[in-house]
């Protein structure tokens, strides 16, 4: 499957999994597959996912916190 409807098909379950952080450790390990174009993006995810893991750690309700 071509790279970029894999990153549309994790923006999707993103989407409906806001606050799931697996799925955005998944996607960045996904698009670190396809060579050093991918990233930044897989970077963001990461960041992204380390910052909800954080906050549900805390108690923190996901939909304050941004």
């Amino acid at each position: 499957m071509p790279v970029w409807a894999r990153n549309l098909a994790f923006r999707l379950a993103c989407l409906q999994a806001p606050q799931n952080h697996e799925i955005r450790r998944r996607a960045a390990a996904d698009l670190r597959c396809f060579g050093p174009d991918w990233d930044d993006e897989a970077e963001r995810l990461e960041r992204e996912a380390d910052r909800l893991e954080a906050i549900l750690s805390n108690g923190v309700k996901p939909e304050k916190a941004f």
